[in-house]
């Protein structure tokens, strides 16, 4: 895991600048640091590199490749670099091989193969750049599922792209200018999906995307359209008509343990020590039992608890741990522990990010890098086999819908939305605007969009509000059921749970893989009958059965907690004057970003008890904490 920035154009003094931009994501890649500039063409590249494959400086980074003619920049891992260097060397195509890092591998692929041929044999995770001498042009590549960030755009007519924004924020004539769309997007979901930044001038490469920017392309500003060298939608369509058969469940349990192993072992390659995350549930227990499966020496494992029963899984985690007999360690933090993280957090996710399970993500990655450099952890399993609940309430609501008549949907959503306005705050309100919801939407992206969201109406809340189309706003073939596990899997994985763990991880120095997501994994996952991952009242069947091969059904046969925090209560506890602050109607209409009142209105309502409004209130205040943070270190942003 590693931290890349790029600029090109006619800026003055690259190197100081590329410099400064590595300083501020040294956490990225604390082992050594990395420039590359040709400065006949104006491009300059910086890396700063955790080493984890080759920690010799063969492995060094930028990379020039043996034929002279490419040099690049990457941050992630190759899992199947070594059988790559098979194919190449089969071919006549392979240089001598100065290291063994991935990096110098897949270089290699793009010399001899070319840039989509590469990426489409290439399994892993990455955000890279590739320069090529010859042709002058730049490209830029992220992994099929979005593990790794890359952000881009120009600066005063140069083109920038770096790991995090906090390493092109201080690139002179950076424009702070905020998106409103991006802010919009950030009160609907809590976060800010690709390829939105929170700064109008940047953006995201979306996962599974390559761009290549020529001369032209620089000259006149334009940022050219990203080719799709894989797609989950694209997958997602060809699996409708290649469903799997199987003859027997064991057949299927069989399969998917064949599929999984295979990505639990190559994600086990490393040069340095490597452990796993364990709560105790269905997906990190798989995961550790595949990998203690597949090794000889216990499997280094890693938990947190609290004090509080109804937040703590760390008990059914060291049960697991006993049965598989893994190297398990544990660490139970107070209430003042976690909140010890919170004036942190602007500061370490670069833009607004508002999943407060970002707080024992902090403290589980910072324990585990004590012991440990790479981490695997059980993400992605509910997004892949149906496992969240919120599926089965969100069908249940569908069913509704569908049993009224089309013609009748639309009025009588109009009708129910009118008579909740008349009623108090409380379930049965909730209750007859989730029916609104229901009966209103086109289809069914539109009514999951508003079935997830926490401001339904960003509008109401953000000054100068722009909500612009997102994948929710495709209409689909599919079913409710399979369109959700979709719509999660493009948009809150990647956007949410993989920024989650990235940034926290890497503030750490803490690399961490996610076999779950392994695009051999979500291939098998969309060609599997519905049956398989919802099942007797219960998702994510097909895993379960493959975790009782290996851990016993009582152990894991439990309502899950979440990985979450009691914030409603310390919004009215121990961060009621921190929060009160950030809310102060004066200061909100100073800043100029978020219409007082219907914040105020919640904060009050949550103060009183009458409605728990944490998840509303904690993108303002992200938000807002994130303003100070720009305060302390920049100018702060309009």
């Amino acid at each position: 895991m590693c931290g890349v920035v790029g600029i090109w154009g006619g800026l003055s003094d690259k190197q100081a600048i590329i410099q400064g931009g590595c300083a501020r994501m040294r956490h990225r890649g604390p082992d050594s640091e990395g420039y590359w500039e040709d400065e006949a063409a104006g491009l300059a590249l910086g890396h700063v590199r955790l080493a984890i494959l080759d920690l010799t400086p063969a492995g060094h980074q930028p990379m020039v490749s043996a034929c002279g003619r490419f040099v690049l920049v990457l941050n992630g891992e190759i899992y199947n670099h070594l059988d790559l260097r098979v194919q190449l060397e089969a071919q006549g195509a392979a240089p001598a091989w100065r290291g063994h890092s991935d990096t110098e591998t897949v270089l290699a692929g793009f010399a001899a193969w070319g840039i989509q041929k590469t990426l489409e044999a290439a399994t892993g995770m990455f955000a890279m750049a590739l320069w090529d001498r010859q042709a002058r042009s730049l490209a830029l590549m992220r992994d099929r599922m979005g593990e790794k960030p890359l952000y881009l755009g120009y600066v005063n007519g140069n083109f920038v792209f770096a790991s995090e924004l906090k390493a092109l924020t201080g690139i002179p004539g950076f424009n702070k200018d905020i998106d409103r769309r991006a802010l919009s997007l950030l009160m609907r979901h809590n976060y800010i999906p690709a390829p939105f930044s929170i700064y109008q001038a940047i953006g995201k490469l979306e996962p599974g995307t390559w761009l290549e920017l020529s001369e032209q392309d620089l000259q006149q500003r334009v940022l050219p359209q990203a080719r799709a060298y894989w797609s989950a939608h694209q997958v997602s369509r060809q699996a409708r008509n290649d469903a799997l058969s199987f003859d027997t469940d064991s057949q299927a349990v069989d399969a998917l343990e064949a599929v999984l192993t295979t990505a639990v072992k190559g994600q086990m390659i490393s040069d340095v020590d490597l452990g796993a995350f364990l709560s105790g549930g269905i997906d990190s227990s798989i995961v550790v039992a595949l990998m203690q499966k597949n090794n000889a020496q216990p499997v280094r494992t890693f938990s947190i608890g609290f004090d509080d029963p109804a937040f703590n899984e760390a008990e059914h985690a060291k049960a697991v741990a006993a049965h598989l007999r893994t190297s398990h360690t544990e660490l139970y933090v107070s209430a003042g522990d976690a909140l010890d993280v919170v004036p942190g957090l602007a500061g370490l996710y670069d833009e607004p990010f508002a999943d407060s399970s970002q707080i024992p993500t902090v403290l589980v990655t910072r324990m585990a890098r004590r012991h440990v450099t790479v981490a695997l952890s059980g993400d992605g399993g509910d997004e892949l086999f149906g496992g969240y609940s919120r599926y089965v309430r969100a069908q249940r609501w569908w069913d509704k819908r569908q049993a009224v008549p089309g013609g009748l949907r639309s009025p009588l959503g109009a009708v129910v939305r009118a008579g909740a306005r008349w009623l108090p705050q409380g379930h049965r309100r909730d209750q007859f605007e989730k029916l609104a919801e229901v009966l209103g939407a086109a289809h069914e992206g539109e009514f999951y969009r508003q079935f997830v969201s926490y401001w339904k109406d960003p509008a109401q809340v953000v000054v100068g509000a722009q909500t612009p189309a997102t994948r929710f706003d495709e209409a689909s073939a599919q079913g409710l059921f399979e369109r959700m596990m979709l719509l999660d899997a493009v948009t809150y994985l990647p956007d949410d749970i993989l920024v989650k763990v990235d940034r926290a991880a890497m503030a750490s120095s803490l690399e961490t893989r996610v076999p779950m997501i392994d695009h051999r994994v979500f291939e098998f996952a969309q060609r599997l009958p519905l049956d398989y991952k919802r099942r007797d009242g219960q998702g994510k069947w097909l895993l379960r059965q493959l975790l009782y091969r290996h851990v016993p059904r009582a152990m894991v046969d439990r309502p899950k907690k979440g990985f979450s925090v009691p914030m409603a209560a310390w919004l009215r506890g121990p961060l009621q004057d921190w929060a009160g602050a950030l809310l102060d109607p004066i200061r909100l209409r100073r800043d100029g970003l978020f219409h007082d009142e219907p914040i105020v209105r919640k904060w009050t309502e949550h103060q009183a008890g009458k409605h728990d409004w944490s998840t509303h209130l904690w993108s303002v205040l992200m938000t807002q904490a994130w303003l100070d943070k720009m305060d302390e270190t920049e100018t702060r942003p309009t």
